[in-house]
């Protein structure tokens, strides 16, 4: 019997949405039992029942095409904003899988995407998931495609601001993204040459990282590269939101209500006082060493644009499998990747947890061995 297959992509763009797409089209046609239909901008057009023809014709010239085809959203199921009001469309998103005889449901996306898959998978539907994000930070995967792409684009960025650094004296301090994972700075910095990297995983003294700086000065090396996650926190903000997640866990486990929405509030505020927070790194540095600091920020830039190979092919592996596990009637599941292989990973094994960088890890490791400041 033939099977109705469904696919969006949810959450932010990422380079290889594209080339996974592709290949769980043509691997789908290929059987010559599956139909499949796209759903446009996530979750929002599932609901809103907006859909686009995923033919021979419109998957063939999509490889090498950054963002999606689809387009994407980071609307969720559960809270979704119709009008003016925060809704759950869960229920009519399960009509309009059932209205298109849907034997399967396949979502494109970061851990936000994860859960929301997760969510409707316990509403009976059947959800394949494929891990998608810049920030590399999906649980039970050993990469999400995207990554590789993000991180050659960010050690880019900095190859080419060394010589602006060396040729003016500076201080230049790259901004990337990374809100609660380190891999993408961490990775760009290594393979571009930072002399100090700041990541979310490991909390820096801003006296310490000054001090590399003026053994470079010492050493007659007037200039010097910072890559910063954005998520990046000094030692004493770290500990402050340690107080603060622990204050809304005793909260939340004591039943206090008030308490809980005081605690919210107050990890809101701490995240609005941080805006700009690498600015004024940045200025801090240049305080503390007198030399003169600038700020990039890299920002949306890492995102965009042509994958790389690794990715097109790491895309594309994951697309395969895809439909070879529909095919094995799985579904609950997420494609992880395995070393050279893949698997099917629960979805309850997925939600609710990151990838974080160990302190400990080979490329931390090896950034240290080179005589890069860490920041601690």
């Amino acid at each position: 019997m033939s099977k109705h297959i469904g696919i969006l992509t949810a959450g932010g763009d990422s380079p290889g949405l594209n080339a996974a797409i592709r290949a769980i089209g043509k691997s789908a046609l290929a059987t010559g039992e599956m139909h499949i239909v796209g759903f446009r901008d996530g979750f929002r057009g599932l609901m809103e029942n907006r859909t686009m023809r995923l033919d021979r014709e419109t998957l063939s010239s999509i490889l090498t095409r950054g963002g999606t085809i689809l387009g994407t959203s980071r609307d969720k199921p559960h809270k979704m904003l119709v009008g003016s009001e925060l809704m759950d469309m869960t229920d009519v998103i399960c009509e309009n899988y059932k209205k298109h005889n849907l034997d399967v449901l396949i979502c494109l996306g970061g851990g936000g995407t994860q859960k929301n898959a997760y969510r409707l998978a316990q509403k009976g539907l059947n959800i394949i998931t494929l891990p998608k994000t810049i920030d590399n930070d999906v649980a039970m995967t050993d990469v999400t495609f995207g990554f590789h792409t993000a991180m050659e684009i960010a050690t880019e960025a900095i190859d080419r601001l060394h010589s602006t650094a060396h040729s003016h004296h500076r201080i230049i301090v790259v901004e990337i993204m990374g809100h609660k994972a380190g891999w993408l700075a961490l990775g760009a910095g290594v393979a571009g040459g930072a002399d100090i990297i700041l990541i979310p995983e490991i909390p820096y003294d801003l006296t310490s990282a000054a001090n590399a700086i003026r053994k470079r000065q010492q050493r007659g090396t007037n200039f010097s590269i910072v890559a910063v996650a954005e998520g990046a926190l000094s030692v004493a903000d770290f500990k402050q939101l340690s107080r603060l997640k622990d204050k809304k866990a005793k909260m939340k486990e004591n039943g206090d209500s008030k308490g809980l929405k005081k605690a919210e509030e107050a990890l809101q505020q701490f995240s609005k006082a941080r805006n700009g927070n690498t600015l004024r790194l940045s200025q801090e540095l240049e305080k503390l060493t007198g030399l003169e600091s600038r700020l990039t920020i890299l920002g949306h830039y890492q995102r965009g644009g042509t994958p790389s190979a690794a990715d097109r092919m790491l895309a594309t592996r994951l697309g395969s499998a895809c439909i070879d596990c529909i095919q094995s009637g799985k579904n609950s599941v997420m494609i992880a990747v395995d070393g050279n292989n893949t698997r099917c990973v629960p979805l309850e094994q997925v939600v609710g947890k990151k990838n974080l960088v160990p302190p400990d890890h080979p490329w931390v490791q090896a950034a240290r061995n080179v005589g890069t400041c860490m920041g601690d």
